[in-house]
């Protein structure tokens, strides 16, 4: 496919459910994980400093009857980088999102995808390329039919055995 479409517009097309899977323990650097680094939390009870456009988007979606969860392989102990996702995801809980985590020491015997993707109402898959230090560096899309039952077989799987986010504890 020759355009990637933008994340929301994707979401916005999806009817059912969207799952993203993520298998980075570090990804590129942002203000807020170097302000977290520095010492600052959110203030929970302030949403406008924290909601975000995806988070909206999120919520739109939940609220049409989209099932939006998202499950993260990691290493443990945790990298900083991890450690301020696990400390942001309340964000991404409130808007409606299903968050679990999955240690890499329990994620062994899974066969599990190359890249970081979300997967659209079963039927599309966009992939997330990076550099080895976390930097993005493309997004491609897949519809063979193939290839996402095959990759939604495994986030399946993964999902199964990952730890829900409120009973996840960093280590």
């Amino acid at each position: 496919m020759s355009s990637i479409p933008e994340f929301a517009e994707l979401l916005a097309d999806t009817g059912k459910s969207a799952a993203h899977l993520e298998m980075r323990d570090t990804y590129f650097t942002n203000p807020r994980f170097e302000a977290w680094k520095g010492g600052q939390r959110v203030d929970w009870d302030d949403r406008a400093s924290w909601w975000r456009p995806y988070h909206q988007s999120i919520a739109d979606a939940v609220s049409r009857g989209v099932q939006v969860r998202r499950v993260r392989i990691v290493s443990e102990p945790v990298t900083d980088y991890i450690a301020w996702e696990h400390y942001q995801t309340r964000a991404n809980a409130e808007a409606g999102e299903q968050v679990r985590w999955l240690p890499r020491s329990r994620a062994w015997d899974l066969l599990v995808p190359g890249s970081d993707l979300w997967i659209f109402d079963g039927r599309l898959m966009r992939i997330h390329h990076f550099s080895g230090d976390g930097e993005w560096v493309s997004n491609e899309l897949c519809d063979e039919p193939a290839t996402v039952d095959q990759h939604a077989a495994a986030y399946e799987r993964i999902w199964e055995r990952a730890i829900p986010h409120d009973q996840y504890e960093v280590k």
